[in-house]
């Protein structure tokens, strides 16, 4: 064992970060507590996870029996799919600070087990958990209201192209032009729409006010409904501080064929890339087709949210223990 490998006991964290990091999550509790959202708990081990081909889940191999018969679970990515079997029956507004794992994600933004604000409040839209969240972002971070854009108008504003509309060799070009290279045969628009926003866009959501970005391309859609009258639209936001991603929201959508259809898309597209299949969550899809009630709900990464505070530029500063001390 190295000498640097004896030191990695010690935590990754100051003490005085320690503090702000326990301060940062009792304030975001008496946020909530002080607008009567329950605060809630759910399991972060599932016999089912996401379909998400971009998202890798961490399985478990758990003995159900005497006869140590393995089943695989998962650590869960979030807990939103347990959450939402929770309003289904009990259409109350809800919070949860959880951990949640994703494989393969180590960096200064990332830590494969991190810490995840998810909340849900029924009867708002989008543009209502946005307010929500702006509020709860000034009192964090001593801010200015965020500013609010479409993702259209973001992407016409810095590329002078429309997402919505814009065809695939057009979008091959104005990366290129933005020296962002990639093989020519990828087909899939949204992985050069992924390229322009992180290459292009993500670097001016500087300053120290709050960026919303909402109504992205429906085929970015996830767990989002699709608005009314314009197809090609998914009611949905990210929210962005000082350049950092910090959330995903969503407008949910309540229709569980839908719902079923994204998930085997998903699937279809994680055979392509010759990914694992997973089994779709028909816990999920129940409580779904019970009825999901008329509400929007939100995930902050919270790890991300006290690097701001701390005013740091890596995650293994605000953990006790980041994964290269586990």
């Amino acid at each position: 064992m190295s000498r640097e490998q004896k030191n990695n006991w010690q935590p990754s964290a100051s003490l005085s970060n320690l503090k702000l990091r326990s301060q940062v999550i009792d304030a975001i509790r008496s946020f909530f507590k002080a607008r009567q959202v329950l605060e809630i708990d759910t399991p972060i081990l599932c016999s089912n996870t996401v379909t998400d081909p971009f998202i890798s889940s961490i399985p478990a191999h758990v003995a159900i029996n005497q006869n140590n018969k393995l089943k695989t679970y998962y650590l869960q990515t979030s807990p939103e799919y347990a959450m939402k079997r929770l309003l289904a029956a009990c259409p109350i507004p809800i919070f949860q600070i959880t951990k949640s794992f994703r494989q393969g994600e180590i960096g200064h933004n990332h830590n494969p087990e991190f810490t995840m604000l998810e909340w849900y409040r029924p009867h708002y839209d989008h543009h209502q958990l946005m307010d929500e969240m702006d509020e709860l972002l000034q009192s964090i971070l001593c801010c200015q209201k965020a500013i609010r854009k479409t993702y259209a108008d973001l992407f016409f504003d810095i590329l002078q192209i429309n997402p919505h509309q814009v065809e695939l060799n057009h979008l091959k070009d104005c990366a290129r032009k933005h020296h962002i290279h990639l093989a020519n045969e990828v087909t899939d628009k949204d992985t050069w729409l992924d390229l322009l926003m992180s290459h292009c866009i993500e670097p001016k959501l500087l300053g120290d006010r709050p960026f919303f970005i909402y109504d992205f391309p429906a085929s970015q859609a996830a767990l989002a409904r699709i608005k009314k009258g314009d197809p090609s639209v998914a009611m949905r936001f990210e929210v962005y501080a000082q350049g950092r991603e910090l959330a995903n929201g969503f407008y949910e959508l309540q229709d569980a064929h839908e719902q079923r259809l994204r998930f085997e898309t998903n699937l279809l597209k994680r055979n392509e890339l010759g990914l694992d299949e997973l089994p779709i969550d028909e816990y999920f899809l129940s409580a779904l087709n019970t009825g999901l009630p008329d509400c929007s709900g939100v995930a902050l990464g919270v790890d991300r949210l006290i690097m701001l505070v701390a005013e740091s530029d890596n995650i293994q500063d605000i953990l006790s223990f980041d994964f290269s001390r586990v």
